[in-house]
């Protein structure tokens, strides 16, 4: 059988492959870019894993220093449906503006979460004099029963923090030993920032009928003898109890988590959708300017242009 094959079979399947009696745990490369001067590493949608439950889009973003003259982030309006973005911020600070009338400020130790549902559009923009930048962004894709759901924005300033064995644990969506945090969620999910200033071994309790990935933020993660780098996401699949993970002094690691999605997407451009019609329609929305999305007429610069649809409609 060659490597392609078992590529492919690996990254459909939610069971990494047991080997001498031990489960293995898949690497997935990173995509390495730039957007508007800022590094971003994407370790989500790849060709060896394309979700995780239903977290279907991993952005690593910076970390990243400004000049003095240099604006940061600036994100003109653009459109989303069939999903919610969940901002998860380290350093810096963001301003979301979005068609609802929503103007907030994310700082970090917190997390802004966006539901498209039928359709939204939003900004993001670094504050005047912010010199640094540093988050996670990602998306959840919505079961296709919510998909149509009324858009809203939630800002979750307050979330469950603890530690454990000199590592601060702090929980932004889900349950997880024993904690609660308040996140709006339509699917089983959990993620979970890991820092540790001293560095060490962490036993972490999961669910057998979820599926599980932690990607290293800050620092190289070692999982049970085996490392992976700053960036490189670690796909661990179900049927595990419990996994030991090992940070560096100074580490940082996000686990995210949840109940397989059982459902086929797709992703185009900035929509989550079902069929193609779905989101051949929301681009025909979003062109025409359809009150659908709305407007934003707080951000002074220019609504963002879809690319061509890569299929016909």
């Amino acid at each position: 059988m060659s490597n392609l094959v078992n590529e492919r079979e690996l990254a459909t399947s939610l069971d990494c492959p047991v080997v001498d009696g031990k489960r293995q745990v898949q690497h997935v490369t990173p995509h390495s870019a730039e957007v508007g001067g800022i590094p971003v590493n994407r370790a989500l949608p790849r060709r060896q894993r394309r979700l995780i439950g239903a977290w279907c889009f991993l952005d690593h973003i910076g970390p990243a220093d400004f000049a003095a003259d240099d604006p940061g982030l600036r994100v003109g309006p653009h459109p989303h449906i069939g999903l919610q973005t969940f901002t998860w911020m380290i350093e810096g600070e963001i301003l979301h503006r979005d068609n609802l009338g929503t103007a907030q400020v994310i700082r970090p130790g917190q997390v802004n979460l966006m539901t498209a549902g039928r359709g939204i559009s939003h900004t993001e923009e670094s504050l005047p004099g912010e010199a640094t930048l540093h988050a996670a962004q990602l998306w959840i894709a919505l079961p296709e029963a919510d998909r149509a759901t009324d858009p809203r924005f939630d800002h979750y300033p307050t979330l469950p923090r603890w530690q454990e064995e000199g590592t601060e644990l702090t929980l932004l969506v889900g349950d997880f030993a024993g904690h609660r945090a308040p996140t709006l969620t339509f699917s089983p999910l959990v993620a979970l920032d890991l820092a540790s200033p001293r560095g060490g071994p962490l036993r972490l309790p999961l669910r057998a009928d979820f599926e599980y990935g932690l990607l290293p933020l800050e620092g190289d993660l070692a999982i049970e003898g085996e490392t992976f780098a700053t960036h490189e996401l670690a796909y661990l699949g179900r049927d595990r109890d419990e996994v030991t993970v090992t940070l560096p002094a100074g580490g940082r690691v996000l686990l995210v988590g949840g109940e397989p999605l059982g459902e086929e997407i797709l992703i185009w451009w900035n929509f989550v959708g079902h069929s193609k019609a779905e989101i051949a329609e929301a681009q025909r929305d979003w062109e025409a300017e359809s009150p659908r999305f709305g407007t934003i007429p707080e951000f002074d610069g220019p609504r963002l242009t879809a690319p061509p649809l890569p299929w016909k409609a």
